[in-house]
């Protein structure tokens, strides 16, 4: 793909946030299209129509790139507001709108390939695994324990451990289906069967949770 590249701002002068938003943009697509060892930084500046130096002057290296990459796809699928607790949604809504994002998000062919990637990093000793931790699945971890805590100061919940509490609520969400998916067992679910995945997820976590 061909793009016009962009000015370069010039030494001294404020970062583009333009700039910096098509070199996300760009790393997001080739990091989740060919994975990270088939990016490199040449090819993500011409996607994103700047020059390298361009690239290295928003990010210092790849892995930081790739870092910033993966908390932005997280953000774009679950928004940081989507764990705040909403008086004028209710609590069971709330969860159904984080698991569905959340199904779409670790499901998709992209996060797939992604995840296998990072295992196969991890039995190397790569330290990226841990940074891809980090940035992605360690933030909705923390965010859904934010919400959970206020959920049960609310007393919409009963909640000893906010911690075990997330854990288990992304475990039925992932379910043996994300499991089978990730082998190469199964097809990708259905939207209707995901969605009803979804709903009986949240469901028995209420159960289990419920204040009364």
């Amino acid at each position: 793909m061909t793009h016009k590249v962009l000015p370069n701002s010039g030494p001294g002068r404020p970062k583009d946030p333009a700039k910096r938003k098509a070199i996300l943009e760009a790393a997001k697509t080739l990091f989740l299209a060919k994975g990270y060892e088939g990016s490199s930084m040449d090819a993500i500046a011409a996607e994103a129509g700047v020059s390298k130096l361009t690239v290295y002057s928003h990010f210092s290296d790849k892995e930081n790139l790739f870092v910033e990459a993966v908390k932005s796809k997280c953000e774009e699928q679950l928004p940081e507001l989507m764990f705040e607790l909403d008086d004028n949604v209710s609590l069971e809504q709330s969860l159904l709108t984080i698991g569905l994002g959340f199904s779409d998000l670790i499901n998709s062919r992209e996060s797939l390939e992604l995840h296998r990637v990072m295992m196969s990093l991890a039995a190397q000793g790569s330290k990226l695994p841990k940074m891809f931790y980090d940035a992605g699945p360690l933030r909705l971890q923390l965010g859904m324990e934010e919400l959970l805590r206020k959920a049960d100061l609310s007393g919409k919940l009963r909640v000893s451990d906010p911690c075990s509490a997330a854990d288990h609520f992304f475990s039925l969400l992932k379910g043996g289906c994300n499991f089978r998916l990730l082998m190469g067992c199964a097809e990708p679910p259905s939207a209707k069967a995901a969605a009803q995945h979804v709903r009986d997820a949240v469901s028995v976590f209420l159960r289990a949770f419920r204040a009364d």
